[in-house]
This record gives structure tokens, sequence and C-alpha cells, in this order.
């Protein structure tokens, strides 16, 4: 799963589920720090954001590499980065929340795990590109009047577009046959008689 830092995705829920945090929603939050920074504070933030650039970059160029190439430059990189996100204590205190988070998800290996798992990008930008006309829709037809109407029409987006990701080349179809399914299993459950 690809996702933004949300608290709620360190949730023990997904403890289960191999995380990769999206670098670019990274990258915005340390161009946020360095936008206030001078000087030496700078350093931390600007060295961490080229670190993170080069990885990208290495993720687009690993198939004009031979394979051997690709995972030395990798494990370079992984040894870099964890080297800059080691275990200290930094002077300035936006430097310290960016180390400690960045930190935290690099010892659970959610940073980088797309140099290591060819399906995973960096970013999450494809699924936001492609719930962004569901987040349009649903705002311009107002079902997000009610909770449980946001709530409905989000779950039904996500199933239509995991559908769409799993090779159904229609929705509607894919709907049936998930209703179907379940509908089949309801019928077979004892009646309690």
């Amino acid at each position: 799963m690809i996702s933004d830092r949300g608290k709620s995705y360190d949730a023990g829920e997904f403890d289960a589920v191999e995380q990769q945090k999206c670098l670019g929603h990274i990258l915005r939050n340390i161009s946020e720090v360095l936008e206030a920074k001078q000087g030496r504070a700078r350093e931390f933030g600007v060295y961490a954001k080229l670190l993170l650039q080069d990885g990208m970059e290495l993720w687009r160029v690993r198939d004009s590499l031979s394979p051997e190439v690709f995972a030395r430059k990798a494990d370079e990189l992984r040894e870099m980065v964890s080297y800059h996100l080691r275990d200290r204590i930094l002077k300035d205190q936006d430097n310290q929340r960016l180390l400690n988070g960045l930190s935290k998800q690099d010892d659970c290996g959610r940073l980088l795990r797309f140099l290591s798992a060819a399906f995973v990008e960096p970013t999450n930008n494809r699924a936001e590109r492609m719930l962004r006309p569901a987040v349009i829709a649903r705002k311009v037809s107002h079902r997000s009047k009610t909770q449980a109407g946001a709530e409905a029409f989000a779950a039904f987006t996500s199933l239509a577009q995991t559908a769409l990701k799993n090779g159904h080349t229609s929705v509607s179809a894919a709907f049936r046959l998930l209703f179907a399914s379940k509908i089949s299993s309801v019928e077979t459950l004892p009646t309690g008689r």
C-alpha cells in the first residue's frame, strides 16, 4: 500500500500491510520545513531531499540498468538514507520532528520499499489521479451531504477502482459478481432453527 504519512496508516490494523510512504508527500513536507530555515538549519532537509530524489531517479532508470548494478546502487542508497536518519539529537525542533518521523518509517521499511519491490511506485500519484474524478463527482452531486452517503460513495469508488486495476473490463460486471457471491454466501448460512 502506498500512502501519505497520515497517523491512521500507523494503526495496528495495518501492521501486516507492507507500506510505501509517498515520497511526493514527504518531499513536500521537507520543502515546507526548508522554507523557514536558513544556514546550517537547512542541511538536514536538503540532504534528506537529495537522497529521496536520488531514490526516485534510480527507480525511474531501473530498466536501463543491469539487475546487479541496480541492486548495488539501491543498497548504497539504503545505507546512505539509514545513516542520515540515524538516531540523534538535532538543534532545530522542526528538523528533529522530520528526523523522528522519517527514521520511524525507514526503520519499518516504508521509505525505500519501491527499490526492492518492482510493482511498488515511490509515490501515490497514480492512485490520487485515479480517484480525482470520483472526488469531483461526489462534490458536484452532493453525495457527501451526510456522513453515511460520503462513506458509501467512498466505499463504492474504492471497489470500482480496485476492480478496474485488477483487470475487470466492466465495473458493473465486477459489482454483479461481488454481490452475487455475497448473496450466495448469505443463502448458505445456517438459519439458526
